[in-house]
């Protein structure tokens, strides 16, 4: 059996964008609380700003509709730059997400909202380690 190798927390970096300051409040406090790198942004501008700055992040943890460029517009510049950069959708549209795109690519994953602490610290952890195919069943 092969197992993928986890990364620490402390090394991966998570860049959260989302347009109501209390998702990102509630995603970044769980993220740091449980050892991850964080960076946060309220929109699509001000995240491309951050990684103009601070390089790609590991993980790009977004909301799929925002005003202006939304997440799945964001995900597509970023990948730009790194094609196999892991994104997870944190959306309260899940039905509009599969009505507009059809399917998630590869390294990608979605979570509703609202989601618990340890729901969303399951499917970070999951995508992180691309075993999220079999978790997203779950959600």
């Amino acid at each position: 059996m092969v197992r993928k190798r986890r990364a620490k927390p402390s090394a991966v970096r998570i860049l959260i964008v989302d347009d109501e300051p209390s998702i990102i409040s509630f995603v970044d406090q769980t993220m740091r609380l449980a050892g991850y790198r964080t960076y946060t942004a309220p929109n699509a501008k001000a995240a491309l700003e951050i990684c103009e700055h601070n390089g790609l992040p590991d993980l790009l943890l977004t909301d799929f509709k925002m005003p202006g460029m939304d997440g799945d517009a964001l995900a597509a510049r970023l990948r730009q730059r790194e094609p196999d950069l892991k994104v997870l959708y944190l959306t309260g549209f899940a039905d509009q997400l599969f009505t507009e795109r059809g399917a998630l690519w590869r390294d990608e994953a979605f979570l509703e909202k609202p989601c618990t602490v340890n729901g969303l610290l399951e499917a970070v952890s999951m995508i992180l380690s691309g075993d999220y195919g079999d978790y997203q069943d779950h959600v």
